[in-house]
């Protein structure tokens, strides 16, 4: 599906946010199997968390193309893992927060069921083998966050290997692909504030975050929140839709001065 994701946006993005029935299907036909059409892909598009909808005179948008960046919802996520590699490695830990506007409405925060806890992966998070005995199921827990998360904006520090770690478990489990659009707190905070260094663990520090906890999800998670909102004051006048600031956070200097003038 990350191919109907990536093709889709960048087919919206050319065509102000809108799509006819006809350029939507020419893009969904393309991955059509013996068991989906172009209406089946449409409903895996927003069971995903893809922010697409239906016109009622036909053709569809893409949401984040108009949503104001302050009125749409981020999801801001971390996770904690018994190791790096998706493949040989689980979630053990999930947090994260939607927010709106500043707002906090809701968050989801929950250990995951492992039988290998890694002695250094408790040195780094204080995340002990009892801690995970009875906790929900990988199932369970991504299940959980799949509801949480909705069509909201998902939002990590180093959104990269979130993603990445999260979809992969997704797809183990028969939970489809993840289809939000992502933004980076990383990517972001370099294009908005001078820092020496853009580690979370350096801005939680240099931003005076006493209370939090590095390393563990929940508290990582509002911290990648509190970076967000200090990149928010800063972003350019012409950063104006929640798709505009996505794109604002991977552009490169020349296409910001472009933008500019």
């Amino acid at each position: 599906m990350q191919k109907v994701f990536d093709e889709l946006t960048t087919a919206f993005r050319k065509h102000d946010g809108v799509l006819s029935e006809a350029q939507y299907k020419h893009i969904a036909v393309k991955y059509t199997t013996l068991l989906e059409d172009s209406d089946t892909i449409f409903i895996l598009l927003q069971a995903s968390g893809y922010p697409i909808t239906q016109q009622e005179g036909g053709g569809y948008r893409l949401e984040t193309f108009f949503t104001p960046y302050r009125k749409q919802k981020y999801c801001v996520i971390d996770i904690e893992t018994n190791g790096s590699k998706p493949g040989t490695s689980q979630v053990i830990e999930i947090g994260a927060i939607m927010v709106q506007n500043g707002q906090v409405l809701g968050e989801y925060e929950t250990f995951v069921e492992c039988a290998f806890l890694p002695e250094y992966i408790t040195k780094i998070t204080g995340i002990e083998p009892e801690d995970l005995i009875g906790a929900p199921s990988r199932r369970e827990a991504l299940i959980g966050l799949r509801h949480f998360m909705e069509d909201a904006v998902f939002v990590a520090h180093n959104v990269d290997f979130d993603y990445s770690f999260l979809n992969a478990s997704f797809d183990r489990f028969g939970l489809g692909s993840i289809g939000n659009p992502k933004l980076c707190t990383i990517d972001l905070a370099r294009r908005t504030f001078e820092s020496e260094r853009y580690g979370l663990g350096y801005l939680i520090a240099s931003l005076g975050m006493e209370t939090a906890k590095h390393h563990r999800a929940f508290s990582d998670a509002v911290c990648a929140n509190k970076v967000m909102e200090k990149s928010l004051e800063t972003v350019p006048e012409y950063v104006k839709t929640a798709d505009d600031l996505i794109r604002f956070s991977t552009s490169s200097k020349k296409e910001r001065r472009i933008k500019k003038t």
